[in-house]
């Protein structure tokens, strides 16, 4: 997931193709349908993005009590409206009349505290849960933040990776040379700086343990001279996300591909090199997703290429959630204040019916 910010954004207004009453408001690359005339191009009002959970209050002055998504109708989702799709929420809430957006915007304010708004969190099933020990060791995955949001983050032309988004739960492993202990966590237990016990029955250890993670995490740490290793990898398959991929993470061998491996050299870490990864784990016997395109940054071919079935069952069993694009050679983003790094999401997939979403 995304982090959540809400913030003030200048918007650019663009008529609806099907609806007379209504338009489109773009923030970045993300379009909200809007009520006609409710804004103008150049204007300055709050952008909600989607997975953000809304009070009552907030609801109810937006007029959206009833309409949005989850079990109290209170989270934002993208959704299509008369056959455009929509992202997020455009307003002006009464509580900040009189304040100055266009200021609020270069100072980077996030009205999420003031708001109320938070992030929605899903609940995770049993076997994905269990039980947790404090981890300060554990190299913690981060929030890939939506290429909607943040268009500038590439260079057009630089060279890039990108690598199918499979649909599954990542799976966090570190391991620390010098005493050889490994941590397995979740995403959302890792944020904590929490790793989970190994229960024999957590899907996180189960796939760590089926696909010998622990020797090829040793064997990278000799070759890059890392005092830690951190190894990325989705677990999926049926019984853990609404898309399965021709898996199953019941048995012993739940599906799994690595993402990401990121090194511990000197007390610094550093990430494998996008360009480097598939070999890498190709040589200590890792599985890797899906590389769907690799070459200079194509806003457009990369947004196509988001789009369409799934390529790891190769029956294209699902739809494709999307991409994660990265620079071929690891760079700071001044965009991202931190790693060059976004995924592009299909809007079939973010308009799926009867979709989950687990950490």
């Amino acid at each position: 997931m995304s982090t959540l910010r809400v913030t003030a954004e200048r918007l650019t207004i663009l008529p609806h193709p099907n609806a007379d009453a209504l338009e489109l408001a773009k923030v970045g690359l993300f379009h909200a349908v809007v009520p006609k005339g409710a804004y103008r191009t150049g204007e300055w009002a709050l952008y909600i993005p989607e997975q953000a959970i809304l009070p009552e209050d907030l609801i109810d002055e937006l007029g959206l009590t009833g309409r949005l998504a989850g079990s109290k109708a209170d989270r934002v989702k993208t959704v299509r409206l008369r056959g455009q799709v929509s992202q997020g929420i455009v307003c002006r809430p009464k509580r900040l009349a009189g304040r100055d957006l266009a200021a609020e915007h270069e100072a980077g304010t996030d009205f999420a505290d003031d708001l109320g708004v938070t992030k929605w969190v899903p609940e995770v099933p049993i076997h994905m849960s269990g039980d947790v020990l404090p981890a300060p060791d554990l190299l913690r995955w981060i929030e890939i933040e939506n290429v909607k949001r943040h268009p500038d983050v590439f260079t057009p032309g630089e060279p890039v990776v990108a690598t199918e988004k499979i649909h599954g739960t990542a799976c966090l492993y570190t391991l620390v040379a010098d005493t050889d202990e490994e941590f397995v966590s979740s995403k959302g237990q890792g944020g904590g700086s929490l790793a989970l016990a190994d229960d024999g029955k957590n899907l996180y250890w189960k796939s760590v343990r089926a696909h010998a993670v622990g020797a090829a995490a040793r064997a990278l740490a000799r070759r890059f001279g890392a005092r830690r290793v951190g190894v990325f990898g989705e677990v999926f398959g049926a019984g853990v996300q609404d898309l399965k991929y021709g898996e199953t993470a019941h048995g012993d061998r739940p599906g799994y591909a690595v993402f990401d491996i990121a090194l511990d050299v000197d007390g610094e870490r550093t990430w494998l090199d996008a360009v480097d990864l598939r070999d890498v784990l190709t040589e200590v016997g890792l599985p890797a997703v899906p590389v769907l395109y690799e070459g200079p940054y194509d806003e457009k071919a990369l947004f196509e290429a988001a789009d369409g079935k799934e390529t790891w069952s190769g029956k294209g069993t699902n739809i494709r959630e999307g991409l994660v694009v990265r620079p071929a050679r690891e760079r700071f983003s001044e965009v991202l204040v931190g790693r060059t790094i976004a995924k592009f999401v299909s809007d079939v997939y973010l308009t799926r019916k009867g979709g989950t979403e687990y950490e």
